[in-house]
């Protein structure tokens, strides 16, 4: 294997500012972002790689592939929490097993976007229908991570299903990028163009500083994660690397997109800190936050950025 490929990554500049931000809080610098900038940052990214997908999808004829390419996201979704769930419940419990494996069959809306920019780094291209993918895993594996606590856990949410189900479709992050891919799907190249410097010129700079308050907040809740023993550790990275490496090599019955296979295989690889967490707080009030959000966010997330993308784009390669 050619590991020119994962130098060349972890060496992205964008990439590099997640570790200064990890270190600040090992110095205990008083480096931050205000939360009202980060959480701005967060919208512009979504907003832009929604956007730009939906431009994407516009000039994309429909074909079955796009039917199949949402089938088998939506398979992932509900697969991924099942086998997921059944590793956990016995070591963590029902409440905690179920908001992990929902977290694990969910997806990172930030890990896409930095997958998107790694590719065009490597100059492969992606197709639209992609994002819409993203956006229509995030529902399901929430569903069926309460569906699992209800029937192997002792406590019953006093939420009802279609208040989670709902909340899950409705969280912002879903409702913006499928907004966002709706608008860039009927607007024309002229009207696009207009706000291409918003979208695209600016973009990697934005990733950066948000990376940079990733590694800020990665590190913040190490501490209290690693207190969980290091099952939690080895599971964060180990089934996240089983499930990219896996999709990679079956996407290829999919799709002859490069591009495509590795936004499948990361989107199989990577852990919602976002979604799953505020439906949990719902669904699962009795399940660990400090443990199910630093596995996302603290652990796969800078896994799959640095070493993951490299790895299941080698495996598509050969």
């Amino acid at each position: 294997m050619n590991l020119d490929l994962l130098f060349e990554n972890i060496s992205n500049p964008a990439l590099l500012f997640f570790f200064p931000g990890l270190l600040a809080v090992r110095v205990k610098s008083d480096l931050s972002i205000p939360a009202n900038s980060s959480k701005f940052i967060s919208l512009y990214l979504l907003f832009s790689i929604g956007f730009k997908g939906g431009q994407e999808l516009s000039h994309s004829p429909f074909s079955m592939e796009i039917v199949y390419a949402l089938l088998f996201g939506i398979f992932m979704a509900v697969i991924i929490p099942i086998y997921s769930f059944f590793l956990l419940r016995k070591r963590v419990g029902a409440s905690n097993a179920g908001a992990i494996a929902a977290a694990y069959g969910s997806v990172s809306a930030v890990t896409f976007v930095t997958a998107v920019s790694f590719l065009d780094v490597e100059q492969l291209s992606y197709d639209g229908h992609m994002v819409a993918v993203m956006a229509l895993m995030e529902a399901p594996s929430i569903i069926i991570g309460m569906t699992l606590i209800a029937v192997f856990g002792k406590e019953k949410s006093k939420f009802p299903f279609p208040v989670i189900i709902r909340h899950a479709v409705t969280n912002g992050s879903v409702y913006l990028i499928l907004g966002s891919l709706v608008i860039g799907f009927v607007a024309s190249d002229a009207q696009a163009q207009g706000i291409e410097p918003f979208t695209t010129d600016i973009f990697k700079g934005f990733l950066a500083v948000f990376l940079l308050d990733m590694g800020i907040t990665s590190g913040k809740k190490l501490s209290s994660f690693l207190d969980n023993g290091w099952f939690a550790v080895v599971f964060a990275i180990l089934i996240p690397l089983i499930n990219g490496c896996i999709v990679a090599v079956f996407s290829q019955y999919l799709t002859e997109s490069a591009g495509n296979r590795l936004l499948f295989a990361i989107l199989a690889a990577s852990a919602s800190y976002i979604a799953v967490p505020a439906a949990m707080r719902l669904a699962a009030p009795k399940a660990n936050p400090s443990l199910y959000v630093p596995m996302a966010l603290a652990i796969t997330f800078p896994f799959n950025i640095t070493i993951g993308m490299p790895v299941y784009l080698m495996i598509i390669e050969l």
